[in-house]
């Protein structure tokens, strides 16, 4: 197969699941190469996510690694197919590829997680909300980078808006929800906004008040993507040098367990949509 320009984010995913196989296999690449009766560089390649490669032939290398866990080796044929261009790689030559990748990996995960202290989750802001946010981007950005920044930001809200949308919580703290970028009247619009999709049937979102109880964060904002096995699963950290991708299993792990640890301090779901409401009133 022809060496790729661009590897996207489940293609290089695939390549380190790859990788992994062969490491826990106690095989070097030029090992692994000749079990597959091809040559070092092709492995290379492969978990580089600079070639494609087959089911079958991911299959086989699976059994040259030993892997008995026939769900994650289906699952890793999973994400193989034609090369179809996603609504995403309208935006490839428009903004940075961390935005790209993570639109991609949410597109395909079976189910989303996410929590944020200062802003509203991304999938859950109004364009303006979103408009207000990118503004304040150090560098500052030009308006029309800002544009597309923001039509980027609401077509990814399509995974939970469209016909069988995946799951989708959120775990938001109060001062996310008092934030008021863009002014009042923008804020009011983005807090009738998350009352309103907090009916949807597969959207949760929680608040944790400031007289909550204490809890493990990192100030970061983490959106946390279900793949079909927990090895698959993606973890993006929102930093200041923008997305950060996390897949080793010990941190998924310790996120899931962040994650569960805010959740237990939260409100539930019909007590956040009050308080959502209380707080907009006093607006």
């Amino acid at each position: 197969m022809p060496v790729r320009t661009h590897a996207t984010a489940r293609q290089l995913r695939l390549g380190t699941e790859l990788r992994k196989l062969r490491e826990r296999a106690g095989l070097t690449s030029t090992e692994a190469a000749r079990l597959l009766g091809t040559n070092q560089t092709q492995i290379s390649n492969i978990e580089s996510g600079r070639v494609g490669v087959s089911a079958e032939r991911v299959r086989t290398m699976a059994h040259n690694y030993q892997c008995t866990d026939l769900d994650l080796v289906e699952s890793l044929t999973a994400m193989i197919g034609d090369r179809k261009r996603g609504w995403w790689d309208e935006y490839r030559e428009l903004l940075p590829s961390g935005l790209i990748d993570i639109a991609e990996l949410e597109h395909y995960a079976t189910a989303l997680r996410a929590t944020q202290a200062i802003t509203i989750p991304g999938l859950l802001q109004t364009a303006e909300h979103a408009r207000a946010v990118f503004r304040e981007s150090i560098p500052r950005l030009m308006p029309h980078d800002v544009e597309h920044r923001v039509a980027h930001r609401i077509r990814r809200q399509g995974v939970i808006f469209r016909e069988g949308a995946v799951p989708y919580k959120a775990i938001i703290h109060e001062s996310a929800l008092r934030m008021q970028f863009g002014g009042v009247e923008t804020t009011k619009a983005q807090l009738t906004h998350l009352i309103d999709v907090s009916h949807r049937e597969n959207v949760t979102i929680m608040v944790i008040p400031f007289e909550g109880t204490s809890f493990p964060i990192s100030g970061h904002g983490v959106d946390y993507l279900y793949g079909l096995v927990p090895q698959l699963d993606t973890v993006v950290v929102d930093t200041a040098y923008g997305g950060v991708q996390i897949d080793a299993a010990a941190k998924l792990e310790r996120y899931r367990l962040v994650l569960d640890r805010m959740e237990q301090v939260a409100l539930p779901a019909d007590a956040s949509r009050d308080f959502i409401h209380r707080i907009a009133k006093t607006l």
